[in-house]
């Protein structure tokens, strides 16, 4: 069992997420798989490790015994990794492609370099809409992307990275819980038809009886940094204040600053996930598997 850590890596993950499918998100495999590969090892070592209850999963003390070797293995793993890498001391440019709010406002400064260290590599960031990254994806011009949309491919593998909130925003003071009717007092900077934020915003408008066909509509753009742009160039009429709905990572700072209102709607959270999405014949790659656990890891 020790010389394939793949299960061992997938009894930590459903530990970590207290859910299997959860878990099955996380690995970018099928709930069945998750399953499959717990029953392994509980036949394996002919114990039941993992208890699935209404409100989660709890461990056997096996199980937990389990865990804290898991953990070790993992440690090791990873470390050994970073010294194969260093042996291979291939001379690459590790191509990172990510959406606009990610590239811009979600990844902190300082995570090209700390990734260029972990992979002893050059880092070149690409920064385009989500589809246009899963493509590049396909088309090997990329080796990894981080993007707002959850992706359907055979040939990929997508893993979910973090959550993210959207929020309608203003050049003005607007009152920061919304109502329903709040909504038609506004001017609107809408995203293209098909973007994933779209989607996000109609579900939530469904949700809540709102029918945009009546709303004011200004404008349609088609990246995080033109609906910034729009807003922030916008008159500022207090009266009937233009909005929009963004990543609240991309107006954070503004919004600390005076420069930017945010509101959220009211009885109703607009939340979606980022994710890593890279083709399955990188799964075995080092440079790939070592950025993946970097970014999972909460340090970028």
């Amino acid at each position: 069992m020790l010389k394939d850590f793949t299960k061992l890596d997938t009894f930590l993950t459903v530990v970590r997420e207290r859910s299997f499918s959860r878990a099955s998100a996380k690995l970018g495999i099928s709930q069945p798989a998750v399953t499959q590969q717990i029953k392994f090892l509980e036949n394996y070592l002919d114990t039941k490790i993992i208890e699935r209850k209404k409100n989660g999963i709890r461990l056997t003390g096996p199980g937990e015994e389990l865990y804290k070797v898991a953990v070790r293995l993992e440690k090791c793993i990873h470390d050994a990794d970073a010294d194969i890498l260093k042996i291979i001391n291939k001379k690459i440019t590790f191509r990172l492609g990510t959406s606009f709010t990610i590239g811009n406002y979600v990844l902190p400064g300082e995570c090209l370099n700390s990734l260029s260290q972990v992979i002893n590599n050059d880092v070149k960031l690409t920064i385009e809409v989500s589809r246009k990254i899963v493509q590049m994806i396909k088309d090997r011009q990329i080796d990894l992307g981080l993007v707002e949309s959850p992706v359907a491919e055979d040939d990929l593998i997508v893993r979910e990275w973090r959550e993210d909130e959207l929020v309608v925003f203003s050049n003005v003071p607007i009152p920061k819980i919304l109502r329903p009717e709040d909504l038609y007092t506004f001017k609107w900077v809408c995203r293209e038809e098909g973007s994933q934020t779209r989607l996000v915003v109609q579900e939530a408008f469904e949700e809540l009886g709102v029918a945009c066909r009546d709303f004011d509509v200004l404008s349609e753009v088609s990246n995080t940094t033109a609906v910034l742009q729009t807003i922030k160039r916008a008159k500022k009429d207090t009266e009937h204040p233009t909005v929009s709905i963004i990543s609240h990572h991309a107006i954070a700072e503004d919004v600390q600053n005076g420069v930017f209102y945010e509101a959220r709607l009211q009885g109703y959270t607009m939340k979606r996930k980022f994710y890593i999405v890279y083709h399955k014949d990188n799964k075995h790659n080092a440079y790939v598997n070592n950025t993946v656990d970097f970014i999972l890891s909460g340090k970028c």
